[in-house]
């Protein structure tokens, strides 16, 4: 088979045959032996991430996963016929085999259980009806469970599938040979409680195929809810049109999207959604970026801005030069991102994938040991016998093996619909523990768009002169202060010397040869360091010489010429957002490079109370470690690369989409959502989502735990035991699907909701 690798890693395989997560572990185990290979399986995905592959030896992954017994392709994003090809195989044949199952089950049923209470109404030979209805059940519609328990026992294996086919076996077994041979039985089992008459032998047939169409049953609804959950992290992927206007020779062209290239022109008509990242040359038009960002009014867009795909123009005609396609677009970049969290398992399910693999050999010895335990004291072999099926089945373990996997799967998908892209399952768990969030100020609680008040030259120097000289050196600055001083001199159109010798010290200032003499440009702190004159007459208390906006100053030559005040914009709903923190029960924390009296100014404008101003970008990391000494569980929100190395030291790190790569890199979550809101929604999500995996968790521990004893005391029937077990495993499903109605901590109620603490902590 000749498999060709894709270009960036990491690989992805698409498995089938996976029954459940015992089944992930062991193709997870498999490709873990292949050199320098490092493999991660998710069941519930139905996907294996690999690192550490070469392009030559994907062929051999293929071999090894197909050698431990199931099937894998290569997964391909633009086109995955494969895998959807597979699902709808399964849940067709899923089907198929529940309708005969269930129909046949029903007469087979009544019979046995009317004709077991009422001995005079029996007829001759209606146990031999009663098989006859129950073999193409356990043979044809149970085929699912024995192929695949036959499959694991040639590699020495035991999966939940396992304990489903012994079940059915046994059952059938058991009755068959009591017919053949006509032994005569004592008291069977109802409902848990009572007996029936004696020579009701073929009970355990309605067992059988009763336990066939349950876990059938469960199996079906757990297969079509858990294609239902990947379409919730999906949904990004399904947002990009298929076709594309393309604007050529005054002409428009209808043209796959695939074959649309940087640079062309395309256009975008009312009501169709745009196809790639783009500068609009032409038009206006509502914007409806909802589906891709959260945000929940349209966004007005014209001549000069730029445009994401995925979005929809409502009600204008837009022709837009492409700048991003295909796979480099934000919303591609975003469905990759959402694919790859699922990769990295959350700790928690790593946990339960070990207690898996010891669980289903451990149930097999545990019904062994209790039909040797009710054989050795006195019970009947019909009894004990029934005691045990019923201890295979009810401890089944399938509810435990979705618990984590789906609810992440599910609330990950939630996340990205909302604007909330989490780069790993273990960030969105870490994110649930947070108790204190610290906020940077430029960019994440302001526009970032810092505009010059005033200019106040200190010298002879005239106003003018101190901005050409400042903006001249602020030329090879990305820093959003220098931006503001480089668009006022613009605005005055004031001519810039070219830029020499540049060099920039982060958090402190910047220095240039202006007209061939030295220029600094910084706070007084780097001027001082630098030895310039004329910084006596400022001499005391920094808070004398800085108002609450931002203060740059300007030296030439070696002297002090003149002071640049700059002010950012708090965003309209900065404190909306804290306040929804607070309410969250969390602690903020305002963190900034800027003077103390700005970074107050913000904390009193947003009511955040703990306020670290002044701080260099290497300190920034050092105030996240103490937080973190003192028992705080910090998330660092940020947009710059001042924040990288703070984000990397917290516990969990978010990153606004508009930041630096460096940024985005650095971050465990990446806020797509303008509107500061998405910050508690990504709290609350993660909380709701902890929530539902511990719900998830005690159903299934508690059930099998609860069960157990039940089911070793003889007190269950295996009919109701198989039952129960499969309706676990739907209603885990179920459950987890609930956070797909999450809803943005904007609405107070679901504030009060995600949160388990009163007050406001501040």
């Amino acid at each position: 088979m000749t498999v060709e690798a894709p270009t960036g890693p990491p690989l992805q395989l698409n498995i089938s045959g996976m029954t459940c997560a015992a089944c992930a572990g062991r193709v997870e185990k498999a490709l873990n032996r292949l050199d320098g290979v490092t493999a991660s399986v998710n069941y519930a995905t139905e996907r294996a991430w690999i690192t550490g592959m070469p392009a030559g030896r994907v062929a051999e992954a293929v071999a090894k996963v197909e050698k431990a017994g199931y099937g894998a392709q290569l997964h391909d994003d633009a086109d995955d016929q494969w895998s959807r090809r597979a699902n709808e195989v399964r849940v067709t044949s899923l089907r198929r085999r529940l309708l005969l199952a269930a129909v046949l089950t029903v007469p087979l049923m009544d019979i046995t259980i009317v004709f077991a209470l009422v001995p005079g109404w029996r007829f001759p030979g209606w146990e031999w009806l009663c098989l006859a209805l129950a073999v193409p059940i356990v043979t044809w519609a149970a085929w699912p469970f024995h192929r695949t328990t036959l499959r694991n026992l040639r590699h020495g294996k035991v999966t939940m599938d396992t304990l489903v086919s012994l079940g059915i076996a046994a059952s059938f077994g058991w009755a068959l040979i009591t017919l053949v041979l006509g032994i005569e039985g004592g008291s069977g089992y109802w409902l848990g409680f009572g007996t029936v008459p004696a020579g009701a032998n073929s009970i355990y047939l309605d067992v059988a195929a009763g336990m066939t169409t349950f876990q059938l049953a469960g199996r079906y609804f757990e297969t079509r809810s858990r294609r239902k959950a990947g379409d919730v992290l999906g949904a990004l992927s399904r947002l990009a049109p298929t076709t594309v206007r393309v604007f050529e020779d005054g002409y428009e062209r209808l043209k796959p999207v695939h074959e649309l290239r940087r640079g062309d022109t395309f256009v975008v008509l009312p009501g169709e959604a745009i196809p790639a990242d783009g500068l609009i040359t032409s038009g206006r038009a509502s914007v409806d970026t909802s589906m891709l960002t959260g945000e929940p009014l349209p966004r007005e867009s014209r001549t000069g801005n730029t445009v994401v795909g995925g979005t929809i123009s409502t009600n204008g005609r837009l022709q837009v030069q492409a700048t991003s396609v295909g796979a480099h677009t934000q919303l591609a970049q975003m469905a990759a991102l959402a694919e790859q969290a699922q990769a990295r398992k959350a700790n928690v399910q790593t946990l339960v994938d070990r207690i898996t693999a010891y669980f289903v050999p451990g149930v097999i010895t545990l019904a062994v040991l209790v039909t040797g335990a009710w054989l050795l004291s006195g019970a009947e072999l019909s009894q004990a016998f029934g005691i045990g099926i019923s201890v295979l089945i009810i401890a089944c373990p399938c509810a435990l093996g979705l618990a984590t996997p789906t609810a992440l799967m599910v609330g990950i998908g939630r996340g990205a619909t909302l604007g909330i892209l989490v780069k790993g399952q273990d960030a969105l768990e870490a994110s649930g523990r947070i108790t204190t969030v610290v906020l940077d100020k430029t960019g994440t609680l302001t526009t970032g768009k810092m505009t010059v008040h005033s200019v106040t030259p200190l010298t002879a120097f005239t106003e003018s002169e101190v901005l050409r000289i400042a903006a001249t050196v602020e030329q090879g600055s990305e820093h959003m202060i220098g931006q503001a001083i480089g668009r006022e001199a613009r605005s005055r159109h004031l001519m810039l010397s070219d830029l020499v010798d540049f060099d920039v010290h982060p958090g402190r200032g910047a220095t240039a040869s202006v007209d061939g003499s030295a220029a600094l440009v910084g706070n007084l702190a780097y001027l001082s360091e630098n030895s310039v004159s004329g910084l006596q007459p400022l001499a005391g208390p920094l808070e004398q010489v800085q108002s609450s906006e931002t203060s740059v100053f300007v030296a030439y030559r070696g002297e002090l010429i003149g002071k640049i005040e700059l002010a950012d914009t708090i965003k309209a709903d900065a404190a909306k957002a804290v306040a929804a923190l607070h309410g969250l029960g969390l602690k903020t924390v305002l963190l900034t490079g800027d003077s103390d009296a700005a970074a107050q100014r913000i904390a009193a404008h947003t009511g955040i109370k703990h306020v670290y101003s002044g701080v260099l970008p290497a300190e920034k990391a050092a105030i996240v470690r103490g937080l973190k000494d003192e028992g705080n569980r910090v998330a660092m929100v940020g947009d710059g690369i001042n924040d990288s190395v703070a984000l990397a030291a917290s516990d969990l790190g978010l990153a606004v989409a508009t930041g630096t790569d460096i940024a985005l890199k650095s971050a465990d979550i990446i806020l797509v959502r303008e509107d500061l809101s998405v910050i508690p929604d990504a709290i609350a999500l993660s909380r709701r989502t902890l929530m539902t995996i511990r719900i998830n968790l005690l159903w299934a521990f508690g059930y099998n735990i609860a069960a157990l004893p039940i089911a070793a005391a003889g007190l269950l029937n295996p009919l109701i035991a198989a039952g129960a077990m499969a309706l676990s495993s739907v209603l885990v499903v179920y459950n987890s699907l609930r956070l797909q109605n999450f809803r943005s901590t904007r609405d107070h109620h679901a504030i009060r909701e995600a949160s388990g603490v009163r007050g406001s902590p501040g």
